[in-house]
């Protein structure tokens, strides 16, 4: 067994974003300043996006973009029920009311054909997440967006670098959100970003965030600048930090050496696990794509084993390995049970995959032998349990 525990996940911080981040300590602008404009500025240009809006989190970015298009009461939104309660809840703190659409079993990815039953006249948006860094067949979505007139906001909390045909997410006529927390494929320790080609939908995020000021609002305190301002319209403070965009600025050219070192090592745990019929392995989609591996998420198919999937990962951490739940399905969280209610037939696939998900360790810093030890610990327990 392994001497040091090994976490889940792990961020890749290195002496240039440390150098970075002394650099704005010690200038004396910490909060949102030119660091959190360059990044904006790398960032967009990353992943070919015409607007993009730096926040404090991708939570923010729902919050805000459900409130820029006017979501309230009686409004449907369509989503997954695979997903961090933030997609949801979001939705519901706006007035909204969230529709689960089930997944598809191989990928995770939201149904389309799951989708196109749950439409009605008060669908006004439809949420897809990439699910742990695989693009959902967007083509699709955005047909049935215009035949249905509702809008596509793509949950891109795992999709920083994915590609779907081609392009990356963050480039269509849609809304994408990114994550920057630190199990994220890069990290500004916290932080999101909202992308769009919709210039208006970016600016009344960008006032939304801080309080309703003017989108360059920052920019008072310059030299340049001027201590007076205005309040367009009431806010919120969901501001990124110069001293997060340190981080971002110098994490983004990592980005694709990155995925290639976690393809690399799930590609190395799909060989591994190949003959082992109690998991059921990450499908690919059939669709050209890069898959950025933000997660690794088998299935433990319990009903062949004597322990059920959290004795597992219980077993998996005296071996000294970490794992992650992503996720528990939203249907299944007591909030949700009490006051949205689906059954498990209603959403099958979901609902078979939230008993059984786990997370394995993924992340850049990993060596293959921290690789193979996952593989060993996984394979013990498994020969331990078997039914």
């Amino acid at each position: 067994m392994r001497q040091i525990f090994l976490p889940f996940s792990a961020p890749t911080i290195e002496d240039a974003e440390i150098a970075e981040v002394v650099d704005s300590l010690k200038s004396g602008w910490i909060t949102t300043g030119p660091k959190v404009k360059r990044f904006e500025e790398d960032f967009k240009a990353y992943v070919g996006s015409a607007f993009a809006v730096p926040l404090s989190s991708a939570t923010a970015g729902l919050h805000l973009t459900l409130l820029a298009l006017g979501i309230k009461e009686g409004d449907e939104i369509i989503t997954t029920p695979m997903t961090f309660a933030s997609t949801v809840s979001m939705i519901v703190l706006c007035g909204g009311t969230p529709v689960l659409a089930d997944i598809e079993p191989g990928t995770l990815n939201i149904d389309v054909n799951e989708v196109l039953k749950k439409i009605t006249p008060r669908t006004k948006a439809v949420i897809p997440v990439h699910f742990a860094g695989q693009a959902c067949d967007l083509d699709p979505l955005f047909e049935l967006a215009q035949e249905h007139g509702f809008t596509v906001i793509e949950d891109a909390a795992h999709a920083a670098g994915t590609e779907y045909k081609g392009r990356r997410i963050g480039s269509f006529d849609s809304i994408s959100i990114f994550s920057f927390h630190p199990n994220k494929n890069i990290t500004t320790g916290e932080g999101g970003m909202v992308c769009t080609a919709d210039e208006t939908l970016a600016e009344e995020i960008s006032l939304l965030k801080f309080h309703g000021m003017s989108r360059e609002a920052w920019k008072r305190f310059s030299a340049t600048g001027t201590p007076n301002y205005d309040i367009l319209l009431p806010g919120f403070k969901y501001n990124m930090m110069d001293i997060q965009a340190a981080l971002g600025i110098h994490q983004l050219p990592k980005l694709d050496s990155f995925i290639d070192r976690r393809r690399h090592i799930a590609e190395f745990y799909n060989a591994e696990f190949a003959d082992l019929p109690e998991l059921v392995l990450p499908a690919y989609a059939p669709y050209p794509q890069r898959h950025a591996w933000h997660l690794y998420t088998p299935l433990v198919r319990i009903e062949r084993l004597s322990i059920d999937r959290d004795r597992f990962m219980a077993e998996l951490k005296q071996h000294n390995i970490g794992s992650g739940l992503h996720y528990k399905a939203i249907h299944h969280h007591a909030w949700y049970r009490e006051h949205f209610p689906v059954p498990d037939q209603k959403l099958p696939n979901a609902s078979y995959a939230s008993e059984r998900i786990l997370s394995l360790p993924l992340f850049p810093k990993m060596s293959m032998d921290d690789a193979r030890d996952v593989v060993t610990a996984v394979r013990d327990v498994i020969s331990r349990h078997r039914a």
